[in-house]
């Protein structure tokens, strides 16, 4: 038996980084963000030799160890096994023998949330496997829990949430991790449009998020009235203004909204832009590019550019001395998929 699952990666369209606490528990958060034909996939094999064999296909890292309770964090291969600690502490108590195999379709730093939806959708290959009674608010609050206190790694809460729900989602940030999850009915005509006119370039970088959102968070802890809490807000508009641009077309908006907010990201923290980062965006912008951003933190990975009417193949041509890459997608509707073989 092969128990399969694939979680889609996102685009941060609005408001990034006000999921992130202190920020989301003291004044609360909202984001919009849609996920798209980039995957994390998990495959688990059930074994009978009292072993576990970890596997990231991507990155062709490989660890085999022995099934015990509890597998030690030492720097390898972190998110499988702190997925597969969880299951067992909080389900089957007892040690598990199998193969677990990742992939994801973007490198890890890409702004995509890679870390978070492999987390899910490894998260889905246990709960498919053992019949787990998980929700998606279940799954995507575990996922966030393993990553941010079991492992300690610095992050906010969108992409959990992304990669489990899936589709276009306003989603709002408070206190005690509550998150609210509002799927939008957005017409197909204003998606297909939308797909048309955003590119996603890679930088042809990587860069970790962690040490980025580790400064968001230390300048939201700082007393009121700071530049990065004021940033935050104007982000936290933003995605209002995202969101009410999309589900009544006026596209045309949609530009301006991410100059908007790209202007203000960058007061959150040091580190989410550079020179050449700052150079693609001003070249894409004379090209046509209306607006954009990074995708995630920042620092490197994607960028997205809004290119309205037929403006895409000229800033497609005024970057290609950067020597990046685009990236073909399409918008989906499915979140978190799960199947046996």
């Amino acid at each position: 038996m092969i128990i399969r699952s694939k979680a889609p990666l996102r685009l941060g369209l609005a408001g990034g980084g006000t999921d992130v606490s202190p920020y989301s528990d003291i004044y609360g958060g909202a984001i919009l963000n849609a996920t798209v034909s980039l995957y994390a996939y998990a495959n688990i094999e059930p074994t009978d030799d009292g072993k576990i064999t970890l596997h990231a296909a991507d990155i062709d890292a490989v660890q085999v160890l022995d099934a015990t309770e509890f597998l030690e964090i030492d720097g390898k291969l972190e998110l499988l096994k702190g997925v597969y600690n969880r299951i067992v502490k909080d389900f089957t108590k007892k040690p598990l023998s199998f193969k677990l195999t990742t992939f994801v379709d973007s490198p890890f730093g890409s702004g995509l949330g890679t870390s978070s939806t492999i987390t899910v959708a490894i998260i889905g290959a246990f709960a498919e496997w053992l019949n787990l009674p998980l929700g998606e608010y279940d799954i995507a609050h575990l996922a966030y829990e393993i990553e941010r206190v079991d492992l300690a790694m610095a992050g906010g809460k969108q992409d959990q949430y992304a990669a489990t729900f899936g589709g276009f989602n306003f989603m709002e940030f408070y206190g005690d991790n509550k998150v609210i999850v509002n799927p939008l009915r957005i017409k197909e005509d204003y998606t297909n449009e939308l797909g048309m006119n955003l590119l996603l370039y890679h930088t042809g970088t990587s860069r970790l998020s962690a040490k980025i959102i580790e400064k968001q968070a230390q300048n939201f802890a700082k007393k009121k009235g700071n530049k990065s809490v004021e940033a935050a807000h104007k982000l936290k508009e933003q995605a209002i203004m995202m969101k009410e641009a999309l589900l009544t077309g006026q596209l045309d908006k949609l530009g301006d909204i991410l100059d908007f907010g790209w202007h203000h990201k960058k007061q959150m923290a040091s580190g989410i832009s550079n020179p050449i980062i700052d150079e693609i965006y001003e070249t894409a912008r004379k090209s046509g590019a209306t607006g954009g951003k990074i995708s995630g933190a920042g620092g490197g990975g994607y960028m997205i550019f809004y290119c309205p009417k037929n403006t895409r193949y000229d800033v497609i041509k005024a970057l290609k001395p950067f020597g990046g890459e685009f990236k073909r997608f399409r918008f989906t509707e499915k979140g978190l998929t799960t199947w046996k073989l």
